[in-house]
């Protein structure tokens, strides 16, 4: 029993040992910076003035061309650069440690820097002379709860890498994956054309990003025990913070709509993709093309080959069910039905048609000839069996119609040429004979050429 109670003794010692060890992996202690330099660098960065204003405007700049001219590592650059980070930071840090200075200096900053931003790529988009939304713009016109996500996430990483010594590169990453800039370029954008939806959609994606870097700094400065300030009114703390719940709660609601519209679209794509490969296979025809709107949930599908009947489409729109497609509509579109139709004149079918008329012609005529190729082999190995019964020192036979140029091209006065090829020339006499039964075998007029 006591040998039991050892083992076990031992074996809690050890994994007690194990989780400390663990810990002091994930602890952040060692490397953290005292608290009072944390919040001076904060505050450092929460005014906007002098050259981070001008630096702010050139990287709005800088940020409206990468998404005029639809380029990723432009907008990356104009990221990097932006001052952005520092006011929301402050506002996370004034709430975190019930600063009220540090707040009312933040909110002014955040508030004056996003305007200035918004002036100036306005004032971009309405002097710029392309106007077209390019996948960049777009891209921060839709946010949901995975932007919601990466700000959070990001802006644990930015104010853990804040509050410690080796900061590295970790607020740079945290510019560029929150992305604060383009937004607030897209939303110019959106002004500058006249497009309320860019506006509001790329101008709540800025938000997002906002309240939930500020809400994760504010997490982790109370996770790390920041020295906190106890306002001397009670309920004006309190109110403060429902206020500051007001907002995140207000600004996470929309994300999770959307976030879900996004997986149900995405669920509808997949469904859809199975449902073609498994079901949507017709003998003697081939799918040309597909579309998937997961938005309108139709799915539309074009052929090429056999008619499919009525009674095919339907019973493929009986199986949308099994694959959580119910209330999708499917249409299925044929290309090629003409080839069971009466041939239109050229002039009332549509461009498919009569390029595929015009290649049926060529194949017409390629099939003729060689049917015309196959014939005169033919009628040649006829001709040098019969020809060899005549004269046994026939060795080679070939023919072929001639084109007479001062005569019309047709085939009725075409004369053919015969060539004879011996191991001993016939004479004059069995020459004339071989020419006269040419032209009645051949019932054409004959040019022979005797060679050797």
């Amino acid at each position: 029993m006591y040998a039991a109670i050892g083992y076990f003794s031992g074996r809690t010692t050890y994994l007690v040992s194990a989780m400390k060890l663990l810990w002091d992996y994930f602890s952040l202690k060692n490397d953290q910076e005292k608290h009072l330099d944390v919040v001076k660098d904060i505050e450092k960065d929460v005014i906007v003035r002098g050259a981070n204003l001008w630096i702010l405007i050139f990287a709005i700049f800088v940020a409206s061309l990468g998404l005029n001219v639809n380029s990723t590592a432009v907008i990356i650059g104009a990221m990097l650069i932006s001052p952005l980070m520092g006011p929301i930071m402050g506002l996370g840090l004034g709430m975190g440690i019930n600063d009220l200075d540090l707040m009312r200096k933040s909110l002014f900053s955040y508030l004056f820097s996003a305007g200035i931003s918004l002036a100036t790529s306005t004032i971009y988009f309405l002097i710029t002379p392309i106007n077209s939304a390019h996948s960049e713009i777009l891209a921060r016109t839709s946010p949901n709860i995975y932007d919601v996500l990466i700000a959070f996430f990001g802006g644990l990483a930015g104010i853990i890498a804040v509050s410690c010594m080796h900061k590295g590169n970790v607020i740079p990453g945290v510019a560029i994956a929150t992305a604060l800039m383009p937004p607030l370029c897209t939303a110019g954008y959106g002004l500058a054309t006249f497009q309320m939806t860019y506006f509001f959609g790329a101008f709540y994606l800025f938000l997002i990003n906002t309240v939930f870097i500020a809400l994760a700094t504010l997490v982790v400065v109370r996770l790390l025990k920041f020295p906190y300030k106890k306002l001397v009114n009670h309920e004006a703390e309190i109110k403060a913070k429902r206020i500051a719940w007001v907002v995140v709660v207000v600004t996470l609601l929309p994300s999770l709509y959307f976030g879900f519209d996004i997986v149900q679209k995405e669920r509808f794509r997949e469904n859809a993709q199975i449902f073609i490969q498994k079901e949507c296979l017709f003998s003697n025809d081939y799918l040309l093309d597909k579309t998937i709107d997961a938005g309108k949930k139709s799915i539309v599908l074009t052929y090429g080959g056999r008619k499919i009947t009525a009674a095919e489409i339907e019973q493929l729109k009986t199986k949308l069910v099994y694959y959580k497609l119910g209330g999708a509509t499917l249409t299925v579109r044929q290309g090629f039905e003409y080839l069971n139709e009466v041939k239109k004149p050229l002039d009332q079918m549509n461009p498919l048609q009569v390029i595929l008329s015009e290649k049926e012609n060529e194949l017409n005529v390629i099939k003729t000839t060689i049917d015309s190729i196959k014939t005169v082999e033919a009628v040649t190995k006829q001709l040098f069996i019969e020809a060899k019964a005549l004269n046994p020192n026939l060795k080679n036979l070939a023919f072929t119609a001639l084109r007479v140029l001062e005569q019309p091209d047709t085939i009725a006065n075409k004369p053919f040429l015969v060539y004879l090829q011996f191991s001993k020339l016939p004479n004059e006499q069995e020459k004339k004979q071989f020419e006269s039964w040419l032209v009645v075998k051949l019932n054409k007029p004959v040019k022979v050429v005797f060679d050797l």
